[in-house]
């Protein structure tokens, strides 16, 4: 059997030199907040999507949320349709219709199949109704440049 490279403590430095941005649409507007989800993101700080998947959004302003770590405080944002494949990764800037929202800071898998959990930290956990988006909104992932 393989060793992934992520649990065996192999990969120290974000191996991801350029990709594309994916796009997507809001699909789903959530509204709750939760103070004790203890959501824990998988070790790896990517995820490939392929186009017209459904996979969650979720808020979180913990600041040391990331890969391998337990989130408790989060504000559900809403479900998105991918609408070309690609690769999420860790520190990726999420917009929503062009406005920075937050970064990745990992992903959780208790749904899956049905669907991925993307953890996003930003400056506050407010949910997609609290902050008022439009179904169909543009949510892009975007790369940043190290």
């Amino acid at each position: 059997m393989s060793v992934d490279p992520y649990k065996a403590g192999m990969l120290k430095d974000n191996t991801y030199f350029a990709k594309t941005d994916i796009e997507s649409r809001l699909v789903v507007v959530l509204q709750c907040t939760l103070d004790n989800r203890t959501l824990r993101l998988i070790p790896q700080q990517s995820r490939a999507v392929r186009k017209h998947e459904v996979h969650e959004l979720i808020m979180t302003d913990e600041p040391s949320a990331g890969p391998n770590k337990e989130v408790n405080r989060v504000g559900y944002f809403g479900f998105v349709e991918i609408l070309e494949g690609g690769v999420i990764i860790k520190g990726d800037e999420v917009l929503c219709d062009g406005e920075l929202i937050g970064h990745i800071a990992g992903f959780d898998e208790t749904h899956m199949p049905n669907h991925q959990n993307i953890v996003i930290i930003g400056d506050n956990r407010a949910t997609g109704a609290e902050r008022g988006v439009l179904l169909n909104a543009k949510i892009t992932f975007r790369h940043v440049v190290a």
